[in-house]
């Protein structure tokens, strides 16, 4: 099962990650696909916002993981927020050590997210971004971990 949500522009998308932090629980992995400015970091800062992080939100692009701490009610305390477009193996993947990182408080948010997908197994969602026209784009989410959240991701994709 996939869910659908429609962003005009940026500060939809914004607001469309503030909503999914809702959906997240502590241990979760959310990979990001779409191409280079479908609007992943914009999201990504929206999902900062809703998870109470306080500091500025930039793509990790050239540090691959960047951390930051959130005062939130469902126990995530750290966004650990990944780039992997610039890494030459899925070694360098396996090397960021995500999949301990969130197991106690923390979630991880996997910009390129599509290139390892083989390096984080099945137990994930997965976020696409699909440029529509201009600056909208259509956000569908999926994945193993979808399932366990289905109540979120309809209230998700109704907003």
């Amino acid at each position: 099962m996939s869910w659908r949500r429609y962003c005009l522009d940026a500060a939809a998308t914004q607001r469309a990650g503030e909503d999914f932090a809702r959906a997240l629980r502590p241990g979760d992995i959310v990979l990001l696909a779409g191409q280079l400015g479908a609007g992943k970091t914009t999201f990504v800062q929206g999902v900062g916002r809703g998870l109470g992080v306080s500091d500025r939100i930039t793509s990790p692009t050239f540090t691959m993981v960047r951390q930051h701490e959130g005062v939130n009610d469902v126990g995530i305390a750290t966004l650990h927020h990944a780039d992997v477009y610039r890494v030459d193996s899925l070694d360098e993947v396996v090397d960021l050590a995500l999949g301990e990182l969130v197991e106690e408080s923390a979630v991880a948010l996997v910009e390129w997210g599509e290139l390892a997908t083989s390096v984080f197994g099945r137990e994930v969602m997965t976020v696409t971004f699909v440029l529509d026209d201009d600056d909208a784009r259509t956000l569908v989410v999926d994945g193993a971990l979808s399932d366990f959240r289905r109540d979120e991701l309809d209230a998700w994709a109704g907003a």
